[in-house]
C-alpha cells in the first residue's frame, strides 16, 4: 500500500526483461546458434582480405581492359573459398562455444573490428 492508503500494484515483467507480459528469452541453443553464425561471417569476411592479399603477389590478375574473356574469375573463387572456410568456421564455432556462450559472444564482438580491418586492408593495400 501506498501512503494515501491505495494498493500499488508493480507491472508484471515477461522473462526477456523487456515489460512485455508472456515473451521469453531465446533458447540456449538459438543462442549457440547465432553466435556460431556470427563466427563464421566473421572468418568468412576476414578470411576474404587475406586471401585477396595473398593471390595479389602469389597470382596477379591481368589487366581487365585487356580482355575480352576469362575462364577464371577471381571474385568467384574467392568468395566460394572463404564462404567455405566461414561455413567451417561456424561449425567449429558451435562446438567450440558449448558451455562458453559469453566467451564466445564476447570474443566475436573482439572479432568483428579486426575482420572489418583486415578488409579495409586489403582494399586500400590490395586492390
Amino acid at each position: 500500500m501506498s501512503d494515501d492508503g491505495a494498493e500499488t500494484r508493480t507491472p508484471r515483467i515477461g522473462t526477456s526483461g523487456t515489460g512485455t507480459p508472456g515473451a521469453h528469452a531465446p533458447s540456449a541453443r538459438a543462442v549457440l546458434a547465432a553466435i556460431s553464425l556470427g563466427w563464421g561471417l566473421v572468418v568468412a569476411v576476414g578470411a576474404y582480405g587475406v586471401v585477396r592479399a595473398v593471390q595479389f603477389f602469389a597470382f596477379p590478375d591481368p589487366n581487365p581492359a585487356t580482355l575480352v574473356w576469362s575462364a577464371h574469375a577471381g571474385f568467384f573463387w574467392r568468395a566460394w573459398t572463404v564462404a567455405y572456410a566461414g561455413g567451417m568456421a561456424a561449425f567449429v564455432a558451435l562446438v567450440l562455444a558449448r558451455g562458453r556462450v559469453a566467451a564466445a559472444a564476447r570474443a566475436l564482438a573482439a572479432a568483428v573490428p579486426v575482420a572489418a580491418g583486415l578488409l579495409a586492408l586489403q582494399v586500400v593495400l590490395f586492390p
